[in-house]
């Protein structure tokens, strides 16, 4: 029986430099991928960030290292370039919860309500969707509509609810979605870390539970939860949020304590990209990633509005 052995990460590395070269490729990785993936990455960001710096990059081709909805965006935002995913398999479970019919059908019953869109989603979702958002952008988008229009918000009911309590907006409904990871933070586990941390202030992405919300010092985006480590006086810091932000933060802050809330906090689908399938990616030039043009042109549209508003 042979026996596959895993290369040294150097080998992996000279070999993703030679086809990043032929390839003309970049790497676009999320905060929550694993830390050899974001080592080897030429941006590292939260969805925000990368849908943005997918049109910005120089390249022919680009390596989402995400979950699918991520390498569909930057797809529909790039179509003239090839957009590959490691492994094709990593999917959002989050984005799975509402699909392209359950949401037309709820418009009917809302006729008059503006779809908000987290970029949680499918293509397809994104299409019949007046707007997107990121967790970084869903209150400024929000306080974009006229405050007298109802909101259909989809599919994450844990943002939308974060969301109506930071605008006010009582005629907001929210899609019964959820974060199976962010929801398996619990109000125990941040009271635990807490005694053990006396004085680490609580960082709590949005996605979570509204008790564990309530927990927190401070609330953000990963990208806001990094600029806030970042430019706080503190010392320490309770991530309440996937674990794979905990590598980055560690780079950064090297004298402060960063502390996961539980390692519950881990995305499998996220973790499904490693380094080896980053090469074989490239190598193989799949799996490519592809949206038929009558949907990217539909969901480009509520993209390109969540980028105008910022």
């Amino acid at each position: 029986m042979t026996v596959l052995q895993r290369q040294p990460s150097h080998d992996l590395g000279r070999r993703l430099g030679r086809l990043k070269r032929q390839r003309r490729a970049a790497i676009l990785a999320h905060n929550y991928q694993l830390a050899e993936v974001q080592d080897a990455a030429d941006v590292v960001g939260d969805s925000l960030a990368i849908a943005r710096q997918a049109r910005r990059v120089e390249a022919e081709t680009i390596v989402l290292c995400g979950v699918h909805f991520m390498a569909e965006t930057a797809k529909i935002l790039n179509p003239e370039r090839t957009v590959l995913v490691p492994d094709a398999n990593a999917g959002c479970p989050l984005a799975d919860m509402v699909t392209s019919q359950a949401l037309a059908e709820a418009k009917r019953d809302w006729p008059e309500a503006a779809v908000v869109c987290y970029v949680n989603s499918s293509a397809a979702v994104k299409a019949l969707s007046d707007i997107c958002c990121t967790s970084s952008n869903a209150v400024r988008v929000v306080e974009s509509i006229p405050a007298e229009q109802p909101i259909l918000f989809v599919p994450d009911a844990s943002l939308g609810d974060y969301v109506a309590r930071r605008t006010g907006r009582g005629n907001l409904v929210p899609w019964p979605g959820y974060c199976p990871t962010h929801h398996r933070i619990l109000p125990e586990h941040v009271a635990a870390r807490r005694e053990e941390y006396p004085g680490a202030q609580v960082c709590v992405h949005p996605e979570c539970l509204p008790d564990v919300v309530a927990m927190a010092d401070f609330v953000g985006s990963t990208s806001q939860i990094i600029r806030h480590v970042a430019e706080s006086a503190a010392e320490a810091f309770i991530i309440c949020t996937e674990g794979g932000i905990c590598h980055r933060l560690r780079q950064a802050n090297p004298g402060k304590t960063i502390v996961e809330v539980s390692r519950l906090a881990t995305c499998p689908n996220m973790k499904r990209n490693t380094l080896e399938k980053v090469v074989w990616c490239l190598e193989e030039r799949a799996p490519e990633v592809r949206v038929p043009e009558a949907v990217a042109r539909r969901a480009r549209r509520a993209i390109e509005r969540m980028l105008e508003v910022g």
